[in-house]
């Protein structure tokens, strides 16, 4: 008798991995910042998200948006799961470059069978997090976030270790890279400019600007001095 997980559709896993996603950033998915992120009209989000509540999987309150039961919560930690093994696999291994792999691993991680999934953790030296940084999570679900902050968020003469990238578009992440900004990366504020403004950084001593919505998806692992030492700045 099929599982639950083997018997649920690539739509829904897709809907629940983006349900999933928003709700742990905003705290609910609302269908349109659905129909965004999916890149499907409106509709067509109501009616997925009728048949998933139908399974049980989410519920849906007007006006307040969609949450995952504890059912669809264990699903999408799975699918999650999936995906960032499936990044793993395309850089570590394929050696594709970080910048491209989300898209791949949308589609490939579909096919990413339970069996297959221990193998292939064995295979990659249990990964903790994803090339951008974000945690795998493990197979009972628990997802172990390390402490940061956005970098746009410290102050002049704060520094830290980049922890994660939170967007993974390949436009960003090519940037980001091309300034040194990838997790492991050892960061400092030198000055923040106005409201808005960009911020000028050292990024493993090399000094660089970066605007400051692109600062906002890079987090950073706080240190507990803002001097750094001058070794690495």
């Amino acid at each position: 008798m099929p599982t639950e997980e083997a018997s649920i559709s690539y739509q829904a896993e897709e809907y629940l991995e983006a349900i999933y996603r928003l709700e742990k950033k905003r705290g609910s998915a609302k269908t349109m910042e659905l129909a965004r992120k999916l890149e499907v009209v409106p509709g067509s989000v109501t009616n997925t998200i009728e048949s998933l509540e139908r399974r049980g999987l989410v519920i849906h309150e007007p006006y307040k948006g969609v949450k995952l039961t504890e059912k669809g919560r264990k699903l999408a930690s799975n699918v999650l799961r999936k995906h960032r093994l499936a990044e793993r696999l395309l850089t570590d291994i394929l050696h594709l470059d970080w910048s491209e792999v989300h898209d791949a691993a949308c589609k490939l991680e579909h096919a990413l069978s339970p069996e297959i999934l221990d193998p292939l953790e064995n295979a990659l030296g249990h990964p903790k997090t994803c090339p951008h940084g974000n945690p795998i999570p493990t197979k009972n679900g628990r997802l172990l976030e390390e402490k940061s902050k956005p970098l746009a968020d410290l102050n002049s003469g704060e520094n830290g270790v980049i922890v994660k990238i939170a967007d993974e578009k390949p436009t960003t992440l090519k940037v980001l890279d091309s300034l040194g900004l990838i997790p492991g990366s050892y960061v400092k504020i030198e000055e923040k400019g106005s409201f808005n403004g960009p911020l000028n950084i050292h990024v493993n001593g090399q000094p660089h600007t970066v605007e400051r919505e692109l600062a906002r998806y890079v987090h950073v692992k706080p240190s507990n001095t803002n001097s750094g030492g001058t070794k690495r700045d």
